[in-house]
Order: structure tokens, then sequence, then C-alpha cells
């Protein structure tokens, strides 16, 4: 199964595709979907929205995890959760127009998925995410390790969040 990890920003989003056999993670590929900061917002969330119809395109994900806002994040500042909130709904919308499975999780989730611990740091985050895929060579960009953390998560808690979903629907 292929499994495509998004960190959402309106100026560098993240992007993180590992595939799923079993146990076993490999990742496929990782990288940035990046934005020009001087262009208009509207700009930016054109190229994200573009950017990530292109990805879904070539590398046909099964599902797709997103990180969830976190308010601290953004260093408290309420503007930039606004536009990051924007960003969130540029890439929601090519996903949802495309029919994928989506699935969301919180910062916290993703690193206790990772690491053990949800307040992990981000480098021991990228150390994680770098030991259980077995990555050798060029450590990844901190905006792609979040994303294939995310993609981590996600593949760890696939069938917990399938039988939750069953045992929802039964009531």
């Amino acid at each position: 199964m292929r499994i495509l990890g998004l960190d959402p920003g309106s100026i560098r989003t993240g992007y993180g595709l590992v595939d799923k056999d079993g146990p076993r993670l490999r990742l496929v590929e990782a990288g940035v979907l990046p934005c020009p900061r001087a262009a208009p917002l509207a700009d930016r969330l054109t190229r994200l929205a573009g950017g990530l119809a292109a990805l879904v395109e070539r590398s046909a994900p099964a599902t797709v995890a997103l990180e969830t806002p976190f308010h601290h994040r953004v260093h408290g500042n309420s503007r930039s959760l606004i536009v990051l909130a924007q960003a969130r709904g540029a890439l929601l919308s090519v996903l949802g127009g495309r029919g994928l499975e989506v699935r969301e999780y919180s910062p916290a989730e993703v690193k206790s998925a990772v690491t053990g611990d949800g307040r992990a740091g981000k480098q021991q985050v990228a150390r994680m995410v770098r030991l259980l895929l077995s990555l050798d060579g060029d450590p990844l960009g901190a905006d792609a390790a979040d994303a294939v953390a995310v993609a981590i998560c996600a593949a760890k808690r696939l069938r917990a969040d399938r039988i939750s979903a069953l045992h929802g629907r039964s009531k």
C-alpha cells in the first residue's frame, strides 16, 4: 500500500511517499512543494494545489495523511494559523477532488508513532525516520522528514484506524 504523508505549509509543504508491505516500510520519495514567499497568497495556494495534483497523479497513493495544525507550532500568530489553514484547504480540495482517503494526525500522535515520545524534538523525529526506513546518505530536509514521519504514523495506525471506523459505523 502506498501512503503519502504531508506536512502542510504555505511556503513549503513537505511530502513523503512510503510503501507499506506487511510490517515493512520503504521510502519511495520525499521532498517539498515550494512556493515563492513573495508571491501573493492566491498564487501560492494555486501553485501548492497544482504541485500536489501532479504528485498524486504520478505516485498514485492509496491513502494520504496530513499533520493537523498545532497553534503553538505557528508561534501563536493567528495570521500564520489562518494562512496554514488555507494551505491545508487547498491540499484537502485536491485530495477530495480525487476521492482519496485522507487521515489526519496531531503532531503529538506523529511523534509518538515514530519515536515513542509525543514530545520528541524535530531532530529526534528525523533520526528515527532514518532508522525506521534504513536510510543512508544525505539527510532529508526538515519538511520532508516531518512528512515522512506522518506517512509512517499512518502506516502504523492504519489497522487501528480502520477498526475504529468500522466500530463507529456500527453504532
